[in-house]
């Protein structure tokens, strides 16, 4: 059988797109499918009292561990990456972290109580950061640098995204909250199950051999290196963790800090390395330097936006009327909002920025902005409970008006973050600097484990408030930083 698939120029089988495209798509979309689907009842599974099936957690903690479970999910991808470049290859990479997502599902659909819980976490924290971003890097290996069909590729790419993530929550949000959570977290299994099927033998034949080999092999010195790094990090770990126990402070509240510290550590460690480091130009430093500004306001954003699945669940189960003339809004289906205003806003923001052209605003400019549509999306959110208290329901439209304003912040922060990443990342980290845009989400991710604690009914609009002044005081600096962070990026935009 015939290893490498045919010259991208060539191969159009897929809606004009190499064959290979459709392989990485349904992959992707069963990913999500089984990741969305799961973390759409995840939060009512752990606080639901034991008689309703679930864990019995308090509200604060099962929203603080939805949020550190996301942290460490985007933290993990560096993992993924350098295991990729450097030991297993694209394509090995991927499957290895769809098995471990799979097995992470089966153990949520086993009821086993906390421990299976956080043995799932742990399984699916490693294999989405082994998946995600190299099925990103594949898709972009399936075209030459003179492909014109690549942007329309990766569109196509990110649809089967935002596919799976609209449909798992209200499939899996239907069976887990009216059947059983277990029977929807083996829902959730069996779409990665899928996709692994379908990836298995639709890599033999479409995808190029290259993405069997790693890109930057290692040498046995470099394995060896990597081996004792790799076990003095475990162990000083786990001597935290033994020094936490004996002065009687290991718990999940303090375990959930420790995490918070490193997922914050990490991006820290990295522009310091960065800055520092020989191998980086001064006009690279420079470059660094304004990467540094967007961020800070890219991870204030992903704590406001992740918090979708933590205090907006919380909001939608406990405070909106979910039932419409007799319709029931299940509260899981929220989570639909999310993909599904992406899909609306993409053609637009595409037509916008095209029409446009070399007058569209600078990236740090279009940050600004997406700060300010991030504070507005949580302060809409005061007004239902100023007007009707927090006892009472109401109507599940604040919830779409939030959310649909949060998803503007996306577009206007997200795929234009990812695009200057590539352009202001140095010459000699390029790929540790493509890491740094997933660490903006895992350290807002890991900011919102402690923030989120203090949402309760009782503070809402103090909590609320809050966090929607800082982002837009975040992007009022935002604005005031945008002609400092243009000369920083010297012509870059």
């Amino acid at each position: 059988m015939n290893n490498k698939p045919e010259s991208t120029s060539e191969d159009r089988s897929f809606f004009g797109q190499p064959r290979g495209l459709q392989t990485l798509f349904f992959t992707e979309m069963w990913e999500r499918f089984s990741y969305y689907g799961m973390r759409a009842i995840l939060i009512y599974y752990m606080y639901y009292s034991v008689a309703k099936g679930g864990l019995g957690f308090d509200q604060p903690t099962a929203a603080s561990v939805m949020s550190i479970y996301g942290s460490m999910v985007y933290l993990s991808s560096v993992l993924g990456g350098y295991l990729s470049d450097r030991v297993w290859g694209s394509r090995k990479t991927v499957f290895i972290g769809g098995i471990l997502i799979m097995f992470g599902h089966i153990a949520l659909s086993i009821p086993a109580g906390p421990m299976a819980l956080f043995i799932s976490i742990l399984l699916i924290c490693l294999g989405t950061g082994l998946l995600k971003p190299n099925v990103s890097e594949m898709v972009g290996g399936l075209y030459s640098k003179e492909d014109t069909r690549r942007d329309s590729g990766f569109t196509i790419f990110v649809f089967g995204i935002n596919l799976g993530s609209l449909v798992a929550p209200i499939l899996v949000g239907w069976l887990g909250l009216n059947y059983n959570f277990h029977l929807g977290f083996s829902l959730a299994a069996i779409g990665m199950f899928l996709g692994l099927v379908q990836y298995w033998f639709g890599g033999k034949k479409y995808l190029s051999k290259e993405s069997l080999y790693p890109t930057d092999p290692m040498e046995p010195g470099d394995l060896k290196k990597l081996g004792v790094r790799g076990t003095i990090g475990l162990v000083a770990f786990a001597l935290i963790l033994i020094l936490m126990s004996l002065l009687g402070k290991f718990n999940l509240t303090n375990f959930i800090l420790l995490l918070s510290i490193i997922a914050i550590a990490t991006p820290v460690v990295y522009f310091t390395i960065f800055l520092t480091s020989k191998k980086v130009t001064p006009v690279e430093r420079k470059h660094v330097w304004a990467y540094l500004g967007l961020f800070i306001a890219a991870a204030i954003f992903w704590a406001i936006e992740e918090s979708g699945s933590s205090v907006l669940a919380l909001f939608a189960a406990n405070q909106t009327n979910n039932n419409l003339g007799g319709f029931k809004i299940l509260p899981s289906w929220y989570q639909m909002l999310n993909p599904a205003f992406i899909l609306i806003y993409t053609p637009i923001f595409a037509i916008l920025w095209t029409k446009w052209g070399k007058k569209q605003p600078s990236s740090p400019a279009k940050f600004a902005v997406g700060m300010l549509f991030a504070g507005l999306s949580y302060l809409l959110m005061v007004a239902p409970v100023a007007m009707f208290g927090s006892s009472a329901r109401v109507s599940p439209f604040w919830l779409v008006g939030s959310w649909a304003i949060v998803e503007i912040a996306e577009m206007l922060i997200s795929p234009i973050g990812l695009s200057v990443t590539t352009k202001l990342a140095p010459r000699a980290f390029q790929s540790q600097m493509m890491s740094m845009w997933f660490l903006a989400d895992a350290a807002g991710q890991a900011v919102n484990a402690q923030v989120v604690k203090l949402y309760t009914p009782a503070n809402e609009i103090g909590y609320f408030t809050g966090v929607a002044v800082v982002a837009i005081v975040a992007g009022l600096i935002m604005f005031a930083l945008v002609k400092p962070l243009k000369k920083l990026m010297a012509g870059i935009k």
